[in-house]
């Protein structure tokens, strides 16, 4: 393993001054010390080591970022929406910091062009996008403190993103919501997987969701997951009507 890279080092060369310009542009204010984000766009795959031996990457500000968006929503959603009970704010934080918008934030930004790794950005799945995107605000806390994540944050996810309205229409799960209005209705369903190689011999994971004993929707994806959802959404579509009243 490296022990610390060039771009770690104290003397400002002509790529961190790019680099600093690049994400000064992103953040709207300038970074304190540089290092805290050339960690956050810095893989596991890179090897490299702090002073001590400790792993340097971005997952424990992936964590932080993680934690401090939470907190930052919550707090907006505690102010933003009165009426709201417990259970209606945690789903309306859940939609913000979902996965699938954690990874479109990301990429508006384009962070992935920033991250240093042995592996070719080709090869990393959509939720890097995230990833990196929750360890820049891990980054932003700890260079500036509350406040300047804070203003990250309502910069570039709440005020840009966050409709409370739109937002209460919106599903995070459509597999989630399938099951949630058989076990309701009182109604059998299960999901068939195998696997599907596909074209080209790319490895799939063919689904069949059944309800009631008859197969409702089928789909394929690259994961288990993916096509657990991707059958339910279509399951969704089938009974929207009768889901829609529950």
């Amino acid at each position: 393993m490296r022990i610390i890279k060039k771009i770690f080092s104290k003397s400002r060369s002509l790529e961190d001054g790019i680099f600093f310009g690049a994400i000064e542009k992103i953040l709207g204010f300038a970074p304190k010390n540089i290092d805290f984000y050339k960690k956050a766009f810095t893989h596991r795959s890179s090897n490299i080591l702090d002073e001590v031996g400790n792993p340097l990457n971005y997952e424990r500000l992936e964590f932080l970022g993680d934690a401090m968006l939470s907190a930052v929503i919550a707090g907006h959603l505690f102010n933003e929406a009165p009426t709201g009970d417990e259970g209606y704010l945690t789903k309306m934080r859940s939609k913000i910091v979902s996965r699938e918008h954690l990874n479109e934030l990301g990429k508006d930004l384009n962070l992935v062009q920033f991250v240093e790794s042995k592996v070719p950005v080709q090869h990393f799945g959509d939720n890097i996008h995230g990833n990196i995107f929750e360890s820049l605000v891990g980054a932003i806390y700890l260079d500036r403190g509350y406040e300047y994540c804070e203003k990250f944050i309502q910069k570039r996810v709440i005020i840009p993103y966050v409709d409370i309205t739109r937002l209460e229409g919106k599903v995070i799960s459509y597999k989630s919501l399938v099951i949630e209005w058989c076990q309701k209705e009182k109604r059998q369903f299960h999901f068939d997987i195998f696997e599907d190689n596909g074209i080209d011999g790319e490895r799939l994971f063919g689904v069949k969701l059944s309800i009631d004993e008859k197969v409702i929707a089928k789909a394929r994806a690259t994961s288990k997951k993916k096509a657990e959802e991707k059958a339910s959404q279509r399951a969704y579509f089938a009974f929207q009507e009768k889901i829609d009243k529950k």
